[in-house]
């Protein structure tokens, strides 16, 4: 043994050939935390010094290759001032480098997964092999910073500049084939074939038929590339990518910048450019906010994973109700394996349920992410039926029938009777409190709610709703189904609106009072778009539907009087009244009309101010902080609420139920993180400036504790 960590262990095999393996004791997956980086280290040094090998195999013990850099472990170094993020990142630069430098020829063999710090160790050696089912990539921009560890330095040394930005810009994980066509990778073989084909390499090019030197030459030294050619690779993606990130994503932009400054350096220089602008990354806002988007779904995949202990296996499940929103239920349950009967009361609806899954499925198709015959086995996994005689042995089952307090307590009643004493019951109620319908059904202990977002198949967030008497293993088990559908869960417990619904509401009573003051709808809808959510507070009424919203908002007006009930006719009262429903009936505080794809365009209207005169205050310009201020401190106020009143245990979960359900701007990341970023004794001073508009701007007693100490929600 040449050397044994924690980590790595480092073997001679035959013919001088020396077998670098990482295998982190305790861990499922490879990573690159500070044990495996000291590791490393040691490990080239051991080879460094030893004269019996002639070249050098790396191998991974695990499934996967290596997942990356341990963010949870390594992001307190982000909080540092800059010139000891950069040593930080110079240091573990130095342990690539040593790699890179070994006396003899280097070949990777990447098994699995190799992604971030895990590829660019992949790419320090001089060649790599791939197996067909892995995939590599540097998805580091997703955190709000760029590669560190020599990504932006090797990569457009290796693939070219122009590639190189699309793969770190995108941050995408890319198939075999794929990097082999870019050049990312020398070979790939099937997975039984992988260390035999990287030993084959070792040996001819210790033969002198491949030429390791030159391969490794072309990483040491400056980008071939001409000053003129430079110019416009760089400068076009530039531009390109700050239209696409619109200003909110730095890291893409400044990864950019830094390939374009190192480009006319050797190796060490380069790193040096790479360090610096990671260095002004990691102190982004931006970055801060995503790693803690991260960090948040760390937790929730961990609390998900503790409920496994307790859940019951869905292998069978039914929705109530085939529209569109039972129909895409059955997708994603059918799509991921679980079989699912789909109840209506009429032919019609069964149809339309089944045209919904079959048109979702025949996209998959049209896109190449599935085969004809695996959505013909997926659509054989939904099976459409009048009555509940199939019912007995079913383990979930999800109402989703109209939003009727007395229809669903009849179902619900109903399909009661007709499943096992263990069956669970779940309700796709987006507002109908969750314990006024247990009311309804014998064995509470089994009836919750499983509150879908629509469209079902592209919303990730399913909030798991749970009444006074839910059992534990209820939630559990609806807590599993919903993660075998591919869903994230969120566990909230019962209240008018729950936790989405009840913080959008607030959102919407804020627009409603700007206009009521004599904000023009599209100015409000421009600003928060900018501020980053994918639509303004107008559009998205229009998306869900005035009508539904109107519904809703009268819920939460009765839940939450003293707050949420307003004292003022709103725009939207008016819309409803004319029957301006948005999208569903193409006409709301827009018209839609259909693009070339068939597709509904927003258009403005004059004739709707006409129509809204009455309740709107005579026009005066907002500037764009006072917009923001008046439609997110509402929000942010329930959601502190919520966390204060336990509707929501974390505020990990709290953000990230806002992120996953309404589209709060990732970068952002989250309500409560927001306020943290503005700071909560100057997010108070704002609220108190406010205050006399609406109780909607009245902070919390906690949160002027919270602000007086110097507190904040993430520490």
């Amino acid at each position: 043994m040449i050397y044994e960590g924690k980590a790595i262990t480092v073997k001679l095999l035959e013919d001088g050939i020396a077998e670098l393996n990482f295998d982190l004791q305790g861990e499922s997956v490879n990573k690159f935390d500070r044990v495996t980086l000291e590791d490393l280290k040691a490990s080239a040094a051991a080879l460094q010094g030893n004269k019996d090998v002639k070249g050098l195999v790396v191998t991974s013990g695990k499934d996967c290759f290596i997942v990356g850099a341990d963010i949870t472990e390594f992001g307190d170094n982000f909080k540092q001032e800059d010139e000891v993020i950069i040593k930080w990142i110079l240091e573990a630069n130095q342990i690539f480098n040593a790699i890179e430098d070994l006396p003899f020829p280097t070949v990777t063999a990447i098994n699995g997964i190799a992604l971030g710090g895990g590829f660019e160790m992949c790419l320090a050696t001089d060649f790599r092999v791939m197996s067909e089912k892995a995939k590599v990539g540097l998805p580091e921009v997703k955190l709000g910073i760029y590669p560190g560890f020599g990504g932006t330095v090797r990569l457009p040394r290796v693939i070219g500049a122009d590639n190189a930005i699309e793969w770190i810009c995108m941050g995408a994980e890319n198939r075999a084939d794929k990097a082999l066509k870019f050049g990312a990778v020398d070979a790939v073989v099937k997975a039984e074939a992988l260390k035999d084909t990287a030993i084959a390499m070792v040996k001819d090019a210790i033969a002198g038929s491949l030429d390791w030197k030159a391969k490794r030459e072309e990483k040491l030294v400056k980008l071939k590339l001409e000053a003129m050619e430079q110019m416009m690779v760089f400068e076009t993606a530039k531009g390109f990518v700050a239209g696409q990130t619109k200003g909110q994503y730095p890291a893409p932009v400044e990864a950019i910048k830094t390939m374009q400054k190192a480009a006319n350096f050797g190796r060490d220089k380069a790193l040096e450019v790479e360090a610096k602008g990671f260095a002004k990354l990691a102190k982004t806002t931006e970055s801060q906010a995503l790693i803690g988007l991260f960090n948040n779904d760390q937790l929730l995949k961990k609390k998900a994973k503790e409920y496994d202990a307790i859940a019951t296996p869905t292998n069978k499940a039914a929705v109530l109700g085939a529209g569109i929103m039972g129909g895409g239920i059955a997708f994603v349950s059918a799509l991921k394996g679980t079989p699912i009967l789909m109840k209506d009361i009429a032919e019609a609806g069964i149809e339309l349920g089944l045209s919904e899954a079959n048109k979702l499925l025949s996209k998959r198709v049209e896109r190449k992410k599935m085969k004809p015959l695996e959505m013909g086995e997926a659509l054989n996994r939904i099976r459409p039926t009048l009555s509940y005689a199939e019912f007995g042995d079913v383990d979930v089952v999800v109402e989703a029938v109209v939003e009727n307090p007395k229809v669903k307590g009849i179902v619900l009643a109903e399909v009661e009777s007709h499943v096992s004493e263990n069956a669970i019951v779940a309700s796709n109620t987006s507002t109908i409190s969750i314990d006024f319908l247990a009311q309804s059904v014998k064995r509470p202990e089994n009836f919750l709610g499983m509150h879908f977002f629509n469209p079902v198949h592209m919303m990730p967030l399913v909030e798991i709703i749970r009444g006074a008497k839910t059992s534990e293993k209820a939630v559990a088990t609806t807590v599993a189904y919903a993660k075998k559908m591919g869903k994230t869960p969120i566990v909230v417990n019962d209240c008018p609106g729950f936790l989405v619904n009840r913080v959008l509401f607030p959102y919407f009573g804020g627009f409603a009072a700007l206009l009521r003051d004599g904000a023009d709808f599209r100015q409000v809808d421009k600003v928060m778009e900018k501020f980053g959510f994918p639509m303004g507070p107008a559009y998205l009424m229009d998306v869900v539907g005035i009508d539904t919203g109107k519904h809703a908002n009268d819920v939460m007006a009765e839940g939450f009087p003293e707050r949420m009930k307003a004292d003022f006719k709103s725009a939207m009262d008016v819309l409803f009244e004319n029957e301006y429903y948005g999208q569903k009936n193409k006409k709301g505080f827009y018209k839609y009309e259909e693009d070339k794809k068939g597709k509904p365009k927003k258009v403005f209207d004059e004739a709707i101010l006409e129509m809204l005169a009455p309740v709107l205050g005579e026009a005066r310009d907002f500037d764009a902080d006072e917009i923001i201020a008046r439609c997110m401190i509402p929000m942010c106020n329930e959601v502190v609420r919520c966390l204060e009143e336990g509707i929501v245990d974390t505020a990990a979960e709290a953000d990230m139920a806002l992120v996953f359900g309404i589209g709060f701007p990732p970068f952002r990341g989250g309500a409560l993180r927001y306020i943290d970023t503005v700071g909560l004794a100057k997010f108070v001073e704002l609220a108190d400036k406010y205050k006399d508009i609406s109780p909607l701007y009245h902070v919390t007693d906690k949160m002027r504790e919270m602000a007086a100490n110097g507190e904040s929600y993430f520490g």
